[in-house]
Order: structure tokens, then sequence, then C-alpha cells
């Protein structure tokens, strides 16, 4: 007979711009965080009776052994006491795993925990592009922390933000809708989520959006990589702590029970942009939310919330489409207001789209609910379904396989790494400097002969122009390789 494992307990916490008390760090908002879903969970001896304690991996610092740390200061002696990877996959994958451990009995009870303090309190800690992995030791050694091949990034594709858009592109050309006609669409889904954050005392933004102020350059909404601004990005420098905990069901709680009812992790295995197949479509999104489908006993159409990654209005679009959740679909995209809005506080967010989902099924506003959670450019799938009743899965194995056996079917697209000669545009997006210039263009192609290239634009006049104004995807293009930089250059 499956035993059903449930969310107990669960808190947030987020240190505003404002905040007027003495600053913490991630260990100290994770504790803070810990405290809260323990009151949750029945206070007392909830904290001190830890059998595991799985932290998400911080960016914005680099602490070593947070799990004992907190474990010391809970008076804990945990049987498990760890730290993750890199990935914004990682809460519902641990969550996953979480299920997996209490069901085999390794655990009673779990504790996933995870805080990042991104905000500048100064001008001297003002953060560049790159600073978002700044908490990451030099000894850290594992692959999750690379997104991009290297040709990708000899040609500028290094970060979500350079890669994103790109997907925001395909959909553009898919859509076949003039450029102020489809940013309307993907201002109005973004102003949706700015709606939810603004309700959400511990959104870091709460303050509602207009589609047109989102997607409108302006002197506080500069551009940043087409056909991006600032305001329709991940909002990264936040200073926010979530935690979770989970256990089997315990007879007298007087909240509603929230039901783990089933997750799954998948992995692409065309997993660099310049590899994938389609810019539309998420196969790993897909397989990952079959497995759990199967796994809940839940269909999509039971759903009442989603939480949906939304680092990028892309992220959002793409999974729409996967799920085939159509446009005029009712039902909520978020429960927190995304990573937009709420902020994007490093690998932990999708704990507080968790935190947020029990919440709402804890108070009865929602029955059964989605929550998805993506790792660098949907290379990564974690995704869970999550129930005010039991499911009949049984959670001992399932985490398991999707850990021996992750990866989706189809293989990498062949890479031509120097080009010359014709090829078709499939994407692209154009990289502004701070000072709202246009600085370059990237795309990905295809060569006469049907292999996948990435090329920076050559910097003739006009060029720019007719990519941020018209549609150029399917445009066919002249493409040379240039042996001192090692960059392909295009012109048409």
């Amino acid at each position: 007979m499956s035993q059903p494992v449930v969310v107990a307990g669960w808190g947030q916490t987020t240190q505003h711009k404002d905040h007027s008390g003495p600053l913490l760090d991630p260990l100290g908002l994770m504790e803070e965080a810990a405290q809260r879903a323990a009151t949750v969970a029945g206070g007392g001896e909830v904290l001190r009776e830890l059998d595991a304690i799985l932290v998400v991996r911080p960016l914005s610092r680099d602490l070593r052994d947070p799990a004992r740390r907190l474990a010391a200061t809970f008076g804990a002696t945990p049987r498990f006491a760890t730290l993750s990877g890199i990935g914004g996959n990682t809460p519902q994958l641990l969550v996953n795993r979480a299920a997996g451990m209490i069901v085999r009995g390794e655990a009673r009870s779990v504790l996933i925990v995870g805080a990042e303090t991104f905000y500048p309190r100064s001008k001297e800690q003002a953060m560049g592009e790159h600073a978002i992995m700044q908490g990451v030791p030099p000894d850290y050694a594992d692959d999750d922390l690379v997104g991009s091949s290297e040709l990708e990034q000899r040609h500028g594709i290094s970060l979500p933000i350079h890669g994103f858009p790109m997907f925001e592109t395909a959909l553009w050309g898919l859509s076949h809708l003039p450029l102020a006609r489809y940013l309307e669409e993907v201002g109005g889904m973004w102003a949706g989520f700015s709606a939810v954050a603004a309700r959400n005392p511990y959104a870091w933004t709460r303050t509602a959006r207009t589609a047109h102020e989102l997607v409108t350059p302006s002197e506080q909404n500069r551009p940043v990589a087409f056909p991006y601004t600032k305001q329709m990005v991940s909002l990264v420098t936040v200073d926010t702590g979530a935690a979770l905990i989970l256990r089997a069901p315990e007879s007298g709680t007087r909240r509603r029970q929230v039901y783990f009812r089933g997750g799954g992790y998948a992995v692409d295995r065309q997993r660099f942009l310049i590899e994938r197949t389609s810019y539309t479509l998420s196969t790993p999104l897909e397989l990952a939310t079959d497995k759990a489908s199967a796994r809940a006993g839940m269909t999509l159409d039971e759903v009442d919330a989603f939480d949906l990654y939304s680092c990028f209005p892309s992220a959002v679009s793409v999974a729409r489409r996967t799920l085939h959740l159509r446009r005029d679909d009712p039902r909520p995209l978020t429960v927190t207001g995304g990573l937009g809005f709420f902020g994007g506080p490093g690998n932990n967010y999708a704990l507080h789209a968790i935190a947020g989902m029990a919440e709402e099924i804890s108070s009865g506003r929602v029955e059964k609910g989605f929550v998805s959670a993506i790792g660098w450019f949907m290379h990564k799938l974690a995704v869970g379904f999550y129930a005010a009743t039991p499911g009949t899965t049984d959670h001992a194995e399932n985490a398991r396989l999707d850990d021996e056996n992750p990866l989706t079917a189809i293989g990498p697209v062949p890479v031509a790494e120097a080009v010359n000669g014709s090829g078709t545009i499939e994407t692209y997006t154009v990289i502004y400097t701070r000072e709202r210039t246009p600085s370059h263009a990237i795309l990905y192609g295809r060569t006469a002969d049907g292999l996948r290239f990435i090329a920076q634009t050559e910097r003739a006049p006009g060029l720019i122009g007719q990519l941020t104004t018209t549609c150029c995807v399917g445009r066919e293009v002249t493409v040379r390789h240039d042996a001192a930089t090692g960059l392909n250059l295009a012109r048409w």
C-alpha cells in the first residue's frame, strides 16, 4: 500500500529594500524561513527532530556546510545534511527525492530550505550581469555551472539573458504577427504576473504594471536583449528565503493537508541551445510532466492553478505550448507573481512557488496545483503535482528512476563550427549596452546542408534595425568565418 507524503510546513521571508533592522545573510534567512515552516507544521520540536536537511545552493554567497550549520542552530542531528548543485529545477527535484526518502524509511521529516541575498545595499555592492554566480566557490567542479558550449560562449551566449530572448524571437516568428501586436500579447500575460505579485506580501515588486509599460523601452525600462526590456526579465537582485517540511501525514492536524501527489524530472539530451531541434517546445518538460502525471494520478485538465517557471516570458509561453494550455485558459499561471516581479532568487525560486501553492491548497482556494522548475536554458526540468487529497502512487523509487535515466530520446542537432556560405535564420536576439545602444546581434540558423550554426551579425548599417522591427526568422543570410576572432559573421 502506498504511503502519502505531505508538505507539512512552509515558510517564506523577504528582506525588503526598505528593511531597517540587522541584515541577514542567506543562512539567516534560511533559519527564519525554516522557523516559519516549523510553526505551520506544528511548532515545538519539529526542527530538532529533522532527519534530513537539504539546502538549495545559494549563488549570492559561498556558504560552507550550511545544512550542518542549520542543524546545529536547531539542535538537530539529521542523518542527511546536503548542499545541492546548480539549477532552478533544484527545489522541485529535492521534493521528488525527499518523498522517496520518507517512503523508504530513510527519513521521517525532511527540511528543504534555501535563500539568497543579492540586493545591493550600496553603490559599491552593485552587481554586474555575471555576479549572479558570485557565490559559487572556485573549487566547484560539477558541469551544471555551465549552460552553453564554448562555441556559444565565444559568440556571446553565456547567461540566461542571452539565451531566453532566442525562444521569444522564435515564438514571434511562429505567430506571424507584427511586432507590436505580438508584444501586446506577451505584455498582457506578463502584466498578469505583476498583478499577482502586487497582492503577495513576500514579492519584491508589488506594483501592478500594464502591458504597455512592460514592453515599451523608456528611461526606467531600458532595452536589454531584444525583444526584452528590463521589466521583462528575471529580477535577480532580491533577498528572500523559503523552506518546506515534508513528512508522512499525521492525525489531528488542524490545517488542511497538502499532499505531494507525484513529481517528474527530465534532462534534455540536446543540452545546449545550439543543439536544439525546436526553440518553441520543450521535450524535457513534456517527458517530466508525463511521468509526474502518471505517478500523481492527475492530469493537467484537473489542475486549478499553475506556477510555471517564469524567468522570462518565453519560458512560460514555451511551457504553455508544450503542455497544450490555451491562451484563453482562465487558470492562474503563477501563485507568487513569478521571477520577474516576486523575484528570481538564484536557484531557489521554485521553493517559493511550492510554498505559495501549499498555502493556496491549505487555505481551500486551490484543490490541485502544478509547479514546474527549470535549469539553465530549459535543459533540466522538474515538475510536481500537489493536492488537498492523497493519491495512490508509491514514491519510493520514482526519483531514483528519474536520476538513473533522466535523458530525453532525441540526440543533439549536428553543428557546424566554422561556416562559410549561405544559411537561414532560425532565431536571434540583439544585445544592448547599459547606455541603451545596440551592441551586437546573435543568431542561430541552419546551413544549406542542414547543420546548425551560431553567428553574430556584421556591423553593417541597418542590419540591427531590420532585426528589431521586422521578423527575420526564415531570412536567407551569407555567413563567413573570421579565423582571427573565431566568430561566424552573418550579413544579407
